[in-house]
């Protein structure tokens, strides 16, 4: 079995903690770095966890994106190009989009918006949009994901290549090059569908299949905290809409060389489920079966799901059924904020942990900048005693001019002007030093949109979303063998604008 990176030959044995008192012998495990922790919005304690599911890809299964979404990226530009779109030039540009921007279909836009649906940031095909354009066209205008005529929400990494070349096209669209007559909407659903077809026709999985060393990132703390999980006397289950021969070909070849001898992948669950068509796997009642063979034979089967078999399709409902266990005593983990945590939440009430690969680069990249953060907040700080002294100056002056409220003595009314002149100047030198900042982290983690949990200095749409549907986030599987499976997560008492 490979050591994962957690070097635990290192952890103190039995005669190192012998007569330590208790705050010794928790010094001795500490805390895992911040980029690897578990966050939680809503306490739990995975004690009372009788079952856990996983989804598979960017989930067990992490891909190098721009390697992955490269590929997509390439099969779409090359079936564009035989239907006669001029797209042989096009590049993909893996920074050009992020995890959590939503498509404006009516307009061609793709858009970043905060926690109340306000855009914030915006560009029209690969052209950043001014705050001034932005004011124009978004002024009355609140981002609702339920209308999925309008807005298309980037959820999951696997729809990068799909955005990326979405505004690329809608560039091509405005200058005319485009065959047939197409609105921003139904270059879209072209661009959807014909994705879609790459992705239903395999070819793009066969090259992922044939070198999955050039596309997979390996994990090897992440078996090991699986193997920790089914000790524990949980049940383990794999719920994926990949098919069959996929499934076993990736999960094989992530898994098996981090196994102990004699065990492999499929030791580990319970229960495999592939092609199981989420969301509607939560919500429906798709029909189910035995998968037979390797070779993906079927053969329809009633509700009752026998522990250590392969299934396709099913739904949520006989899962629970079969385990006899109820929708609280069963966790699920995923990297889609819809059809894994959203729908495996509000419907089934399974507790949720969503997967955020990005959040390690976020936190990294955030420590790194604390130092100017710090200076950032000092001078907002001076900055928002100055704006009220101005304020207040002003009103002074206002008052001085109608005669209504107290004010300063006649004789001392010409020094208000000379104050406030005093105070705009050093709020001027403020801004100029405020300016290059807030343009500096803006552009954390990402040049062109910044932070996927945040817009600005308040929580992005994305971020909302995690806080709604996601119990637990963290950046990767692996991260729960830092936890154990005994944890106990407790959510931070929530904050209000009002506290201290």
């Amino acid at each position: 079995m490979t050591q994962p990176e957690t070097d635990l030959a290192a952890l103190p044995t039995i005669a190192d903690l012998y007569g330590a008192d208790a705050a010794a012998i928790a010094a001795h495990f500490g805390d895992a770095p911040r980029h690897r922790q578990l966050f939680c919005n809503r306490t739990l304690n995975l004690r009372s966890i009788k079952a856990i599911g996983y989804d598979m890809d960017y989930t067990l299964v992490h891909y190098h994106v721009h390697a992955w979404e490269g590929r997509a990226y390439a099969h779409l530009r090359q079936r564009l190009e035989a239907q006669g779109w001029p797209v042989a030039g096009l590049e993909f540009d893996s920074q050009s989009v992020i995890r959590g921007l939503i498509i404006d279909k009516r307009l061609g836009n793709l858009v970043k918006a905060n926690r109340f649906g306000y855009i914030k940031q915006a560009a029209h095909g690969t052209r950043p949009m001014t705050q001034e354009q932005l004011r124009e066209v978004y002024n009355r205008t609140l981002v609702d994901l339920a209308d999925t005529g309008r807005w298309m929400f980037l959820n999951t990494l696997f729809e990068i290549s799909e955005g990326c070349m979405y505004v690329q096209l809608v560039d091509l669209l405005d200058q005319g090059v485009l065959p047939g007559v197409l609105g921003y909407e139904e270059l879209y659903r072209r661009v959807r569908h014909t994705l879609d077809r790459a992705h239903l026709e395999g070819q793009l999985k066969a090259e992922i299949l044939a070198r999955p060393d050039l596309y997979v990132d390996l994990d090897p703390e992440l078996p090991l905290a699986l193997l920790d999980q089914r000790e524990s006397g949980k049940k383990l289950l794999l719920i994926t809409n990949s098919e069959w021969s996929y499934t076993k070909a990736m999960m094989s070849y992530a898994f098996d060389r981090f196994l102990p001898p004699g065990v492999q992948w499929r030791d580990l669950f319970a229960l495999i489920v592939v092609s199981s068509r989420k969301p509607s796997f939560f919500t429906g009642n798709n029909p189910l079966y035995e998968v037979m063979s390797d070779d993906g034979l079927l053969r329809p089967c009633n509700d009752n799901l026998a522990e250590g078999q392969v299934y396709y399709g099913g739904s949520a409902v006989v899962v629970e059924r079969s385990l006899g266990l109820d929708g609280d005593q069963i966790a699920y983990v995923g990297d889609h904020m819809l059809s894994d945590v959203h729908q495996s939440k509000k419907l089934q009430q399974w507790r949720t942990v969503a997967i955020i690969r990005e959040l390690e680069e976020e936190i990294l990249a955030l420590e790194a900048w604390q130092p100017q953060q710090q200076r950032l907040s000092a001078l907002m700080a001076d900055k928002a005693r100055l704006e009220h002294a101005f304020s207040q100056l002003r009103n002074l002056r206002q008052r001085q001019r109608t005669g209504h409220g107290p004010t300063v003595p006649q004789d001392q009314a010409p020094r208000l002007s000379e104050l406030a002149n005093i105070v705009r100047e050093r709020l001027l030198e403020l801004d100029a030093e405020i300016g290059p900042l807030v343009a500096e982290s803006g552009a954390l983690h990402n040049k062109h949109w910044g932070l996927i949990m945040r817009t600005g200095n308040d929580k992005s749409l994305f971020a909302r979303m995690v806080e709604s549907h996601a119990d637990v986030y963290t950046s990767r599987v692996g991260n729960l063998l830092l936890a154990t499976p005994f944890v106990f997560l407790r959510s931070p008492r929530g904050t209000l604008p009002h506290d201290m």
